[in-house]
């Protein structure tokens, strides 16, 4: 790999998307660009490089300079370092209170099971992403006064996701709640970027975070629909649990709320 691909991957690694990661980058090289120069230098489209600076500006890493023609410039990559190293033990604790209620609220389901004799009368494992996204759809449909969502890749829904811009439309109509996280790195997906603002003009609150410890739905503290790497069936292959139990719904209706509070509103 070459240094530069090394230093990207690198800051990827910290905490940035690749875009961020690359301006940066180029950022450092001089003591002032302009937002076109940067651009160019970089490699990233001029449609997307304001939101990147823009972010980058947020995150501490540059700093914008007034005058007829806005310049940007880098901050000390120590200073830059330290700061990226901050977020990410932040996020790492939060992942962890996140992981501690996740295991909380499956433990009693999980010693219950032991003796239950039909495991999964309350709780539905699929594998097929087609029966996955079939079952993505219905928590969507079914909901009523609230849909909390963790987006991340990959997907198995299409990205239109009909059933959930109709959701977000009916549920905000009628004053409930819809909101998301994304990661910001599956906003460096032009198409996927274009749905976010669909669904923002649905009526869904959207804010964006670095990372999510899975996929996952919750409706109307009722019903979970999560999505997880599968250590059994292989690399790169995930289930599904679909799950109807409000104890276990309200408590990971909490842990979206924790992550929704630290994410940022834009990405």
């Amino acid at each position: 790999m070459e240094p530069e691909q090394e230093t990207v991957a690198g800051l990827v690694a910290l905490g940035l998307s690749r875009y961020e990661a690359r301006v940066y980058q180029a950022l450092v090289r001089r003591e002032a660009f302009t937002a076109a120069q940067v651009a160019r230098e970089a490699g990233v489209p001029r449609q997307r490089i304001y939101d990147v600076l823009d972010a980058l500006a947020r995150s501490g890493l540059a700093t914008a300079h007034g005058g007829r023609v806005a310049t940007w410039s880098a901050v000390a990559p120590e200073l830059a370092l330290t700061r990226l190293m901050a977020r990410r033990r932040e996020t790492l604790e939060e992942l962890e209170r996140v992981s501690a209620g996740l295991a909380a609220a499956l433990l009693p389901l999980w010693t219950d099971g032991r003796t239950h004799t039909d495991p999964l009368d309350y709780i539905e494992v699929l594998r097929d992403p087609g029966s996955i996204a079939d079952r993505f759809a219905d928590i969507q449909t079914q909901a009523t006064g609230e849909l909390l969502t963790f987006c991340r890749p990959p997907f198995v829904a299409p990205t239109r996701n009909t059933a959930g811009i109709k959701a977000a439309r009916r549920i905000s109509r009628e004053g409930g709640t819809v909101r998301a996280v994304y990661t910001r790195e599956a906003l460096d997906d032009p198409e996927l970027r274009e749905s976010v603002l669909r669904f923002g003009q649905a009526g869904e609150e959207a804010r964006f975070a670095a990372e999510l410890p899975l996929k996952l739905v919750v409706a109307d503290a009722s019903l979970v629909l999560c999505d997880m790497p599968d250590p059994v069936a292989g690399t790169g292959s995930t289930t599904a649990l679909y799950i109807e139990h409000p104890a276990l719904a309200s408590c990971l209706r909490l842990a979206f709320q924790t992550v929704w509070d630290r994410a940022e509103p834009n990405a």
